[in-house]
């Protein structure tokens, strides 16, 4: 094998796949195979098993997470939403649309009535009408101007009967290859 100093570990694919992706691949091992900070323990221990399976080599935990990393961009959003308890307003929502009876105990933790929550789907359900009726209201228009407006109809059969027949391609590159030869 030759050197390997400008390409890293990207070395072994040679000129295959081009620079780009190559260069990707280099920043994703870097990370992929470095040690990463442990949730529970705080020592930098953790170490990637397989694909998204990681282990502390300290504590002896093992943790799910993302393909190269142990935490993604989203997880780790998802996990200051939940320190901050941003979610609850949320979920509220899903959770009314789905189970009646959860709906009262999300609502008790974040203090809130009832009430609030079904007044949103109302509001929701008279702009859906209002735009169904303008949306109606479009077509009619498109509909009285499509009965205004008469368009002149060609007579397709008698323009074919004067116009000459079409050619082929063949045809085509035979007539161009005779004249050419004359």
């Amino acid at each position: 094998m030759g050197k390997t100093a400008k390409v890293k570990t990207t070395g072994r694919f040679g000129s295959r796949y081009g620079v780009g992706i190559r260069k990707r691949v280099v920043k994703v091992e870097k990370v992929q195979k470095q040690k990463h900070r442990c949730p529970k323990c705080g020592f930098i221990r953790v170490k990637r098993l397989a694909a998204g399976i990681y282990t502390c080599t300290k504590c002896n935990i093992k943790i799910a997470g993302g393909a190269y990393i142990p935490e993604t961009m989203s997880g780790s959003i998802v996990r200051k939403m939940v320190a901050q308890k941003q979610f609850l307003p949320y979920m509220k929502d899903l959770i009314a649309s789905k189970e009646p009876g959860a709906k009262e105990e999300v609502l008790e933790a974040v203090g809130e009535k009832a009430e609030s929550v079904e007044e949103k789907p109302k509001a929701e359900k008279k702009v859906k009408k209002k735009a169904k009726a303008k949306s109606a209201e479009k077509a009619e228009k498109k509909e009285k101007k499509a009965k205004t407006e008469k368009k002149p109809v060609k007579k397709k059969a008698a323009a074919k009967k004067d116009a000459k027949p079409k050619k082929g391609k063949k045809e085509k590159k035979e007539k161009k290859r005779k004249e050419k030869m004359r």
